[in-house]
């Protein structure tokens, strides 16, 4: 399905409710500049966004933050979501769900909860988290398990976690989870302040990945096991969220618009706001949402490569982290004349690790 102009309508939402947190994860993507808590949206204009996304084609939200459980309004996002049918998945740290909060987020309308878990070891896991947190994602998972809703689990993986698939897995299937997606850790906002500190080493990720291959078929058909490739080792690049303005917007706390969560980073991008355009003239018409959709934007050697219609030259924050030129081929592609910079941050990871900085 099309809107006017032969632009694919979006299917996917990332409402960012909030941008606070009380974790301190070092691999956190969200911008180093965080949205103010004055700055945020108002109930009012979070349920105005969900009408809007229900009428341009959206289907599913994720409703993500920071933590959207410190949003007191939230049951009535999610209502204003179902009722313009858009199906809600709350992502969340867990920190906050009781049974009262729940029950009234499954009455407005929850379908599923994704829960974000650090690792299977408790003191490891609140290490990561920079806090105790380890108690209250059990006790979430039990109560989401007990509401009858259905469980994700999202793991970033990184220097201190990937060794730990086997043991996360296990947690997962004996916490209920449906879906346990093991994510290698994106390197953008604090998570690119720790990159050095998170890289794990090609032998970890290599050794990782035979997990993940072993428990796939030991789970075929009861558990999905989704793995999340590593940006900086193969020499191929991930498709930016599935095409730049292709099936997905983000929605920022204080209204911005950008076609991927890190987006916020690209200078001159101009995104353009919910508070001055609707979201259906932000898809069809923003030079933010046109300026890397599709390929015709392409530089060598991507213009020419079989897979432009495949990966879209990759991730453009990544490009621009790299470069400082977003319209780059993503140097995580081997093909890439600057292909040679995260081999160095490749290289560099294997030596001395510094430890993580942590969000004051």
């Amino acid at each position: 399905m099309t809107v006017p102009g032969g632009v694919p309508r979006p299917w996917a939402l990332l409402a960012e409710l909030t941008h606070l947190c009380p974790l301190r994860c070092p691999y956190c993507s969200n911008p180093l500049e965080m949205t103010r808590r004055s700055a945020e949206l108002d109930t009012a204009r979070w349920q105005d966004v969900m009408r809007q996304a229900g009428e341009l084609g959206v289907v599913q939200t994720h409703l993500s933050g920071g933590e959207p459980l410190l949003r007191a309004d939230l049951a009535e996002i999610v209502g204003a979501a179902e009722s313009a049918g858009v199906h809600t998945q709350l992502v969340t740290s867990g920190l906050g769900l009781d049974a009262d909060r729940l029950a009234g987020l499954v009455a407005a309308g929850l379908r599923s909860v994704q829960l974000s878990v650090q690792h299977a070891d408790a003191r490891v896991s609140d290490r990561i988290a920079g806090r105790r947190s380890y108690a209250a994602k059990e006790r979430a998972a039990a109560l989401v398990r007990e509401a009858g809703l259905p469980l994700g689990l999202n793991v970033v993986l990184h220097r201190d976690s990937i060794d730990a698939v086997d043991a996360l897995v296990e947690l997962g299937t004996g916490w209920g989870a449906q879906r346990i997606e093991l994510a290698n850790a994106q390197y953008h906002g604090w998570a690119l302040r720790n990159r050095a500190a998170l890289l794990p080493s090609a032998a970890q990720l290599e050794r990782a990945a035979e997990r993940v291959r072993w428990w796939r078929s030991r789970l075929a058909g009861r558990t999905e096991l989704v793995w999340v490739a590593a940006d900086h080792f193969g020499g191929v690049p991930k498709p930016c969220m599935g095409g730049w303005g292709a099936v997905s917007l983000t929605v920022a706390p204080d209204g911005t618009v950008l076609p991927c969560p890190a987006a916020a980073m690209l200078p001159g991008l101009d995104a353009p706001s919910v508070l001055d355009r609707s979201l259906a003239w932000i898809w069809e018409h923003s030079v933010a949402f046109a300026r890397y959709r599709g390929t015709d934007w392409l530089r060598e050697p991507c213009r020419t490569c079989s897979r432009r219609e495949e990966d879209f030259g990759g991730c453009r924050c990544q490009a621009y982290a790299f470069t400082g030129d977003a319209a780059r081929t993503d140097p995580a592609c081997r093909h890439s004349p600057d292909h040679g910079l995260v081999r160095a941050a490749v290289a560099d990871a294997e030596g001395d690790r510094p430890g993580y900085v942590y969000r004051g």
